[in-house]
């Protein structure tokens, strides 16, 4: 069993996992747009660009995403759910750590813990939370 995490954005995806792949390094392996799809004419002319489906891949690991048409019912923004990276090391983790809050908050900056030798929490300049732990 495979659990991926989906993130809905609202028009800025593409743009969003571009800057995962500046900061993850990684590649966006699969992407569709609303107007390649056979349901484009239930999203308006304007939104036909933005990202029906995505995949990221960085390391292994996948986040899959999109952008939510207007009028589409679900939450605002990024609620409840924290994305985590294990780095391989103190440099990596905390480089990680500080591209994915540039832009965004430092909601714990990234240092020794009792837990770990390095961990830190951030939200991105896209409004999803992630903590990057180094054990």
């Amino acid at each position: 069993m495979v659990i991926q995490p989906y993130l809905a954005y609202t028009g800025n995806c593409e743009e969003a996992l571009n800057f995962y792949k500046s900061v993850l390094g990684g590649d966006i392996t699969f992407i569709m747009r609303h107007g390649e799809s056979p349901m484009k004419d239930q999203v308006p002319v304007d939104w036909h660009q933005k990202v029906m489906h995505a995949t990221f891949t960085a390391d292994g690991a996948s986040i899959m995403a999109c952008d939510r048409p207007p009028g589409m019912p679900g939450p605002t923004g990024f609620c409840g759910i924290t994305l985590s990276i294990a780095g391989k090391d103190m440099a990596s983790s905390e480089t990680i750590h500080q591209g994915l809050a540039a832009g965004g908050q430092v909601t714990m900056p990234f240092g020794p813990t009792f837990w770990a030798k390095g961990f830190g929490m951030a939200v991105d300049k896209y409004g999803v939370s992630w903590m990057v732990n180094c054990e």
